[in-house]
């Protein structure tokens, strides 16, 4: 358990992406101070040796603390993140967590591990395929968008009996925070929210939330949902961030 006079020194590493987001929610909704970097994953800033030394897998969030023996801990996989700050601040208000070793707080982590071996995964390939993929295969645009709809399915399931609407108990948790990116952008991998009706009512009620609101424009604003009103815009996004995501996966195949 953290000291109720610990003061935090947290930096995030960070850019605009469903898994950033995650952190900066997490970090606005407990209230606490941090500093961000923005990481800016088109020109492979991530595979630097400096961030490598921080996250040797060179992706983002990764975040790094003063832990409780006054050296740097450093942090990464977003669920690894958000675990170590509820668990180091959240511990006596409870704010978006619960008690140690209640039911509902296994409960939590059943929908966080839902999430980060679920849902990031099958709609972040849905994306690649429908989006970035230099040729249109239809059998894998297909086979991760059909999984991510039903994924979809099974949380929209869930909330429908939600007394709450948040995925488990009375009130928002890191489990929440953990879909709110992913699930705000599936109309981006081709998922309709309008499928899932007690799913939208869900996105609805987090994106009203203040330190949702604050989040989710670290470190810069949130624009999807405007580049999906506006097809040449999203088009112009697209054709350049395809060239570096490609680019990326030519390099990393070298290694």
């Amino acid at each position: 358990m953290a000291s109720k006079t610990r003061t935090p020194d947290i930096t995030l590493y960070t850019t605009q992406t469903p898994n950033g987001i995650k952190i900066s929610i997490t970090l606005e909704e407990l209230g606490l101070p941090y500093k961000t970097e923005k990481i800016d994953i088109s020109k492979n800033t991530q595979k630097e040796p400096w961030f490598l030394a921080i996250n040797p897998n060179g992706r983002i969030p990764a975040l790094t603390d003063k832990f409780t023996d006054g050296k740097q801990i450093n942090l990464f996989e977003s669920g690894s993140i958000m675990q170590y700050l509820v668990e180091q601040y959240d511990s006596g208000a409870h704010k978006i967590s619960y008690p140690a070793g209640s039911r509902e707080t296994y409960e939590v982590n059943n929908w966080l591990f839902f999430l980060n071996a679920g849902v990031g995964p099958m709609q972040g390939q849905a994306n690649h395929f429908n989006r970035y993929a230099p040729e249109r295969i239809p059998y894998g645009i297909n086979r991760y968008l059909n999984e991510t709809r039903r994924l979809y399915k099974v949380l929209d399931t869930h909330l429908a009996g939600s007394a709450s609407g948040y995925l488990v108990g009375d009130k928002c948790t890191i489990a929440d925070i953990a879909h709110y990116g992913w699930i705000s952008a599936g109309p981006f991998a081709g998922v309709e929210l309008e499928e899932f009706p007690n799913l939208k009512k869900w996105q609805v009620q987090m994106s009203e939330r203040d330190g949702v609101k604050k989040g989710q424009d670290v470190p810069e604003p949130n624009k999807m949902l405007e580049l999906l009103k506006d097809p040449a815009a999203l088009n112009e996004y697209l054709e350049k961030n395809s060239k570096w995501v490609v680019e990326g996966m030519k390099q990393d195949a070298k290694k």
